[in-house]
C-alpha cells in the first residue's frame, strides 16, 4: 500500500523560508511524475510544482516561479520542496502526489504565512 507523508510545514514571516518532506512507502518516487499541491479552505487542490524524475526536470506555477524549488532525494525516496521569500497568499495545507494518476492523498502539511 502507498503512503506518503509530508512534513516540514509551520508558521513563518513573511519573507521567510520553509522546506517539506515528503516521504513514501509502497512506490518508487523515482518510476513517477511527482508533484506539490496545496490547497485553502473553499478552493480546489492547486499543483505548484512537479519534477520528472528520470530526468529532472521541473515545472512550476507562476505564482511559485523563481521562489520555490522542488527536488528528491531517490536514495530516501524522499521529495523536497524548499520554499524561500514565503507570502501570505502561500499559507495552505501542501500535499505530495503523484501527478495525474493520484495515489490516496496524504494528511498534508500545514503552512502558514504571516504578514
Amino acid at each position: 500500500q502507498v503512503q506518503l507523508v509530508e512534513s516540514g510545514g509551520g508558521l513563518v514571516q513573511a519573507g521567510g523560508s520553509l522546506r517539506l518532506s515528503c516521504a513514501a512507502s509502497g512506490t518508487i518516487i523515482s518510476t513517477h511524475i511527482m508533484g506539490w499541491y496545496r490547497q485553502t479552505p473553499g478552493k480546489q487542490r492547486e499543483l505548484v510544482a512537479v519534477i520528472t524524475t528520470s530526468d529532472g526536470s521541473t515545472n512550476y506555477a507562476d505564482s511559485v516561479k523563481g521562489r520555490f524549488t522542488v527536488s528528491t532525494d531517490n536514495s530516501k525516496n524522499t521529495m523536497y520542496l524548499q520554499m524561500n521569500s514565503l507570502r501570505p497568499e502561500d499559507t495552505a495545507v501542501y500535499y505530495c502526489n503523484r501527478v495525474g494518476n493520484n495515489y490516496y492523498w496524504g494528511q498534508g502539511t500545514q503552512v502558514t504565512v504571516s504578514s
